[in-house]
């Protein structure tokens, strides 16, 4: 399993960012001119009427099997969308990525779920979602359901369930499978406090299990227990990487 990114650039217009009215048009004077306005490294370069923000610039990364790496920056730094681009959900603008191995993306858990269908069903759509054969996802449901423990909730709709009882399903299903290339974001919730303790051990375990982890956090502590290593952003660039008892001191 390996990760490489070479000269990977990600970049998000944002049309009419300047020219929000016509009457701001006119009065500027640039009603009829083709023009755009370009975000580098967190500095605009203005010419009117379109902003690009370039939220990763240059990034080259290799990543081999058995590593743990953590991503840290401000807000803004281009954690997340590194992690999107890996996951295939951004496509770049310029450079290439490539992927050898399975990837699971814990960044947004509950995409695709379907409150007016039951538990069950849920999970049944959610392992399809993350890539998993049906026979995967019907055998998975079991193992689903006794470590939520939502007992005859599973099967009654989602919408009927506590935020809670929602986290936990959610949690459940996206750690039910062996991850070869795990991406994980620290917004991931697990429910109520008297469910966190056993969230923690899965949790643990399903990292250790991962051949790769790539986790991004504002969390010292967490990223000193589940990484080795550091990669430091901003504004979309890489700007040091290094031993996490070094670059988290």
């Amino acid at each position: 399993m390996t990760i490489t990114l070479t000269n990977v650039h990600v970049r998000f217009p944002i049309i009419g960012a300047d020219a929000r009215s016509l009457k701001k048009a006119a009065l500027s004077g640039v009603l009829n001119v083709a023009s755009s306005r370009r975000q580098v490294g967190g500095e605009f370069s203005t010419l009117t009427r379109t902003t690009v923000v370039e939220a990763l610039n240059g990034i080259n990364l290799h990543i081999e099997q058995g590593a743990r790496i953590g991503l840290v920056g401000h807000n803004g730094a281009g954690k997340t969308t590194l992690l999107r681009v890996i996951a295939g959900i951004y496509p770049p603008n310029e450079g290439s990525i490539r992927c050898l191995g399975r990837v699971t993306s814990l960044l947004d858990i509950g995409l695709g779920i379907d409150l007016n269908a039951t538990g069950r069903e849920n999970v049944f759509l959610r392992a399809l979602y993350m890539g998993r054969s049906k026979r995967e996802a019907k055998q998975t449901i079991d193992d689903v359901a006794e470590f939520a423990g939502l007992g005859p909730f599973l099967d009654m709709p989602m919408r009927t369930y506590s935020a809670g009882m929602q986290a936990r399903l959610l949690f459940a299903v996206a750690t039910a499978f062996q991850a070869e290339i795990l991406l994980l974001d620290e917004g991931v919730g697990a429910g109520d406090a008297a469910f966190a303790e056993r969230a923690r051990e899965r949790m643990r375990d399903f990292v250790e299990r991962a051949g790769i982890l790539i986790f991004a956090s504002h969390d010292t502590a967490l990223l000193r227990s589940f990484c080795r290593d550091v990669v430091k952003m901003e504004a979309g660039r890489i700007v040091e990487t290094g031993p996490a008892d070094q670059l988290l001191a």
